[in-house]
């Protein structure tokens, strides 16, 4: 079976393509024109996206992490206690498991605002001007400078149209 996106030939029954990841599971049920109800698919995709469609809030985030503080102070105490001697373990896992929800969903808050602030606009932090350095020394204006070679003077020599040079030496 060929994947209809980037034609990798995949083996029979396979349910996603080894190359491109597509989902070809229905593609042998199209070929022989029995396609089952497009609401198991629909239900399927819903009950995957449901835990992820919330909107995470902060509120959660931090009211998670210091309910696993509570809990990690309350098996603390009990770990002295007489009472709590043989089960104070097992608070541990309520302390641990709501710290890492806490934070897990302070991380996926801070990525949502990344997220919706989009590429483009995002908070510049501010620049710090370079160091401002010393002026060019103040040039001598007594001392003698060659004027710049004529324009004229170098395009007719290119040109080959320049006047024979004039020697000025004893005559002959």
């Amino acid at each position: 079976m060929f994947c209809p996106e980037c034609a990798t030939q995949n083996l029979e029954g396979a349910s996603y393509c080894r190359s491109c990841g597509t989902n070809i599971s229905l593609i042998p049920h199209a070929l022989q024109g029995q396609l089952p109800p497009a609401r198991d698919e629909w239900l399927e995709e819903n009950r995957r996206d449901r835990n992820h469609s919330k909107q995470p809030r902060l509120e959660n985030a931090f009211k998670n992490v210091f309910m696993g503080i509570a809990f990690l102070f309350i098996a603390m105490a009990l770990s002295y206690s007489r009472m709590g001697r043989g089960w104070w373990f097992w608070m541990l896992i309520p302390a641990f498991s709501m710290m890492g929800t806490g934070i897990a969903q302070y991380i996926r808050v801070r990525e949502h605002e990344k997220r919706t602030l989009g590429p483009g606009s995002f908070v510049q932090p501010s620049i710090q001007p370079p160091p401002r350095l010393p002026a060019f020394p103040v040039r001598n204006t007594g001392e003698l400078v060659a004027p710049p070679p004529s324009v004229t003077e170098g395009t007719t020599r290119h040109l080959g149209a320049e006047a024979p040079t004039r020697h000025f030496d004893a005559p002959k």
